[in-house]
């Protein structure tokens, strides 16, 4: 394993600028945002695709500095009831995985996307129970209609591109949970898997060490995304999870997103990576910062140092044991 970074985080700066950064930081590995929420500051595939010339650039910026891409980031909604917005989505995930061909990156990250409740909607509607009956039928219709069909077309075109695509669960859309992404993974094929960010699974209440250890059994996790999650105990006591507060209101909110190590100590992520490395990832512990407390440079700074103290220790018990 190998810790790296969601470049997405530096987007104000060019694109040499944060490599250069990085690589002084001891990061050898990135992943790119390519479009939809996260943007495409650093990379934009469909420009690229058309130009080899800056495709060539765009490789060199990496293989000149010995550093590798972990995954091409384009979270987008292609299931999105407006159709305008649903196309766009659609074509920057099909852009991005023909870069990803392209540059031999194995991971395309995105969301499996929520539809409406019905070919009526106007916006995306998202199910957190199953009575009264209605939101049983329309999670139903959801995957029946819309998320089986699109995703079982994707998994065609990603084996003939020798691309995965990394869903990342996250409430909001579809699949958020263990459950919903390995019915995805069922229901539509194997080149569909998880980019797994623990910061979902804590708020959630759920456990990412045992959820690791299911998706392994699957062979269905891909990515990684390291980023952490503290849960008010007070607020949360009062008001529970689901929280439609802004981001920014820390104070009444009953959980924030936190850099790697601030919402959950050292033990508990010494038990995710041990489980990674049980399960035989080896990809990129790709750090996202959204954390309201630092900065960016402060956050990413933290995670660094925190993930590689802990990976380098794992390392060096295994070549003692050896």
């Amino acid at each position: 394993m190998k810790v790296g970074v969601f470049a997405v985080l530096l987007a104000t700066e060019p694109l040499h600028e944060v490599l250069d950064y990085l690589q002084k930081k001891g990061i050898n590995t990135v992943e790119i945002g390519t479009g939809g929420f996260v943007g495409n500051a650093h990379c934009n595939p469909t420009e690229l695709l058309a130009n080899p010339e800056k495709l060539a650039a765009f490789k060199r910026e990496f293989e000149s500095r010995g550093m590798e891409i972990s995954a091409l980031s384009c979270h987008g909604n292609p299931l999105h009831p407006n159709v305008k917005r649903a196309q766009d989505d659609h074509q920057t995930f099909v852009d991005t995985v023909r870069l990803a061909a392209k540059l031999g990156v194995e991971n395309v990250v995105t969301f499996s996307g929520c539809p409406g409740e019905s070919e009526q909607s106007r916006y995306p509607v998202w199910n957190t129970c199953t009575w009264p009956n209605d939101f049983a039928e329309v999670s139903e219709w959801q995957w029946e209609k819309k998320v089986i069909p699109y995703w079982k077309e994707q998994n065609a075109f990603l084996a003939e591109q020798n691309v995965r695509a990394s869903i990342e669960p996250h409430p909001g859309f579809v699949v958020y949970n263990t459950e919903t992404m390995l019915r995805l993974r069922t229901e539509c094929g194997t080149q569909i898997g998880a980019n797994f960010d623990p910061s979902h699974y804590f708020w959630q209440g759920m456990d990412p060490v045992a959820c690791i250890r299911e998706l392994g059994k699957e062979n269905a996790l891909f990515h990684f995304h390291a980023k952490d999650t503290r849960i008010d105990r007070q607020n949360s006591a009062l008001n529970g999870v689901l929280d439609l507060k802004s981001y920014r209101d820390l104070a009444n909110r009953s959980w924030i997103f936190r850099t790697v190590g601030y919402g959950h100590g050292e033990e508990i992520w010494k038990e995710i990576i041990s489980e990674l490395q049980r399960i035989g990832y080896d990809g990129a512990i790709s750090i996202e910062h959204e954390d309201g407390l630092m900065n960016h440079l402060e956050g990413l700074e933290k995670a660094i140092s925190f993930l590689q103290s802990i990976i380098i220790e794992k390392q060096e018990v295994e070549m003692w044991w050896v």
